[in-house]
């Protein structure tokens, strides 16, 4: 499960945000997952509930927003919504697609007391 893996590096990313501050406690954080970035948003909630036991975001919701998986057809010459990486264009049933979006996962935002 690569998820204990990133919701780890999530943690890690808060603690390093939050180093110095005057803050006590992190209470929210807000996570982008793109589409097609093979992550379970499911699974990293139930980790990331795990690993910030005992830290600084112990009891913090987690927020999840997805990001479309866009890419850019080159038979038709338009971006386009695509749900897997083995998927045709939508319009056009052409498979020379270019990912250009909704593969990554970010740290868009977090609330702190």
């Amino acid at each position: 499960m690569h998820e204990m893996a990133l919701a780890e590096g999530v943690l890690q990313i808060v603690e390093d945000t939050v180093q110095g501050q005057s803050c006590t406690k992190v209470t929210k954080v807000w996570l982008e997952i793109g589409e097609l970035s093979h992550v379970e948003p499911a699974a990293i909630k139930f980790c990331f509930e795990a690993v910030v036991n005992g830290t600084i975001a112990e009891g913090a919701a987690l927020q999840i927003d997805r990001a479309p998986g866009k890419a850019w057809c080159h038979n038709c010459g338009k971006e386009v919504h695509v749900a897997s990486l083995i998927a045709a264009c939508p319009l056009c049933d052409g498979f020379k697609l270019q990912v250009t979006g909704g593969e990554d996962m970010r740290v868009k935002e977090m609330e702190v007391d």
